[in-house]
């Protein structure tokens, strides 16, 4: 028992974090399915559940434990499962199996008009389509003060271009990074962007480092003078700036001004989302868009909406906020249509509805590395319908 237990808590683990083959997941699969006793199954997955994450839990303990538990009571051929007076009730396996991985790989605590539910399935169906939308990865243009662009992810590494006495290198590692020269010239204004399915890092002039999601822009001075370190964002990136208490960095994004001396903070500032969101991670940052202002500590963040008004928001999950820098979707709590906003931008699709959005609250995380079939299959297992034809994935009623 103890060899079965070792290797489900890697088979676990390699599904939680996205990056089982498809062998192992099918191994995964078996080994909840054939357990010889219920009693065995639900040791198994105890045992696997409480040693899943290696980073914390992803629940608090007690709805960790009404997840699990549910989980363990649900009839496949019902939506809300039935109340039991013990864990050894007989189930079927397939639907047990299907909600637990469901649950390990992309999260099943669903809310549905009020009500707490896990839907499992009978079968796990893999979907195939022709043309499977691929997960996004480095890519960016650089376009420089005279207006040449520069493709980063198909240019070579080393020496792209010099503006004045600031040399601009690209790194092994896909990494842009903006050195200054000892001679003092006039500043000019590079933009960094990055397409739907792109995503990039750079550091800056002063040693700052921006990572910059997909569908967003940057732009900043090739070396930074005066009384302030100013740069521009669209869309959403997450900095880690260089601290320098007489040059105050400036993030401006619209009529919106984040300040820092020297911090850790991620910004979401998409037009095609409803608020700009401010989280902080270290330091201290001030927000202000000229009606309203707000100063965040860490865990903190700040949600400014079209209409102007600012509100801060305490004891955030920061996981939550930046886990797509570390190639993950992670959600808590997130409709589908937030879910598929985020889908859209990075597998460079689009999305349509058949007829009114599901109302379906999902928390779980699973890696971005996937294409975009196994993203929306994680979603299936939950009772989402849909289709993927080319570049456009339809949520079905």
């Amino acid at each position: 028992m103890s060899e079965l237990y070792a290797r489900l808590d890697y088979l676990f683990h390699t599904y939680y974090n996205g990056t089982a083959t498809p062998a192992e997941r099918d191994e995964l699969f078996e080994i909840i399915n054939s357990s010889a006793t219920d009693a065995e199954l639900a040791s198994l997955i105890h045992h696997a559940w409480d040693k899943l994450d290696d980073h914390g839990p992803l629940f608090n303990r007690s709805k960790s434990e009404d997840m699990l538990m549910q989980i363990l009571r649900t009839n496949p051929e019902q939506s809300v499962a039935a109340p039991v007076k013990n864990n050894n009730l007989p189930w079927r396996r397939l639907g047990v199996a299907a909600s637990f991985l469901l649950l390990v790989g992309f999260g099943a605590y669903i809310y549905s008009n009020q009500k707490k539910q896990v839907v499992a399935k009978k079968n796990i169906v893999k979907i195939h389509p022709k043309n499977d939308p691929l997960p996004g990865g480095n890519k960016a243009i650089l376009t420089l003060a005279n207006g040449k662009t520069i493709t980063l992810d198909s240019a070579q590494n080393g020496l792209l271009a010099q503006q004045g006495t600031t040399r601009i290198n690209k790194t092994r590692n896909g990494q842009l990074v903006y050195e200054t020269g000892t001679n003092v010239d006039a500043p000019v204004i590079n933009t960094i962007s990055t397409p739907r399915g792109g995503q990039y890092q750079l550091v800056l002039p002063d040693g700052s480092k921006v990572c910059l999601n997909s569908a967003s822009s940057l732009s900043f001075p090739t070396r930074f003078t005066g009384k302030t370190r100013e740069v521009t964002i669209t869309g959403e990136a997450y900095f880690e700036v260089a601290k320098n208490p007489q040059m105050p960095f400036r993030v401006k994004s619209d009529n919106t001004t984040v300040e820092v001396l020297g911090t850790h903070f991620n910004i979401m500032a998409y037009n095609d989302e409803a608020e700009m969101k401010t989280t902080l991670l270290e330091g201290s940052v001030k927000i202000s868009n000229g009606t309203a202002n707000g100063i965040l500590k860490p865990k903190q963040q700040a949600v400014l909406n079209k209409a102007g008004r600012l509100k801060v928001l305490n004891d955030v999950n920061v996981d939550d906020e930046i886990a797509w820098k570390d190639g993950i979707f992670q959600f808590r709590d997130a409709g589908i249509d937030a879910i598929m906003r985020q889908a859209a931008r990075w597998y460079d699709v689009e999305v349509a509805y058949e007829g009114k959005i599901p109302q379906r609250e999902f928390t779980g995380r699973i890696s971005r590395n996937v294409k975009a079939s196994e993203l929306m299959s994680m979603l299936g297992y939950a009772g989402v319908k849909f289709k993927i034809e080319d570049k456009r994935i339809t949520i079905q009623q």
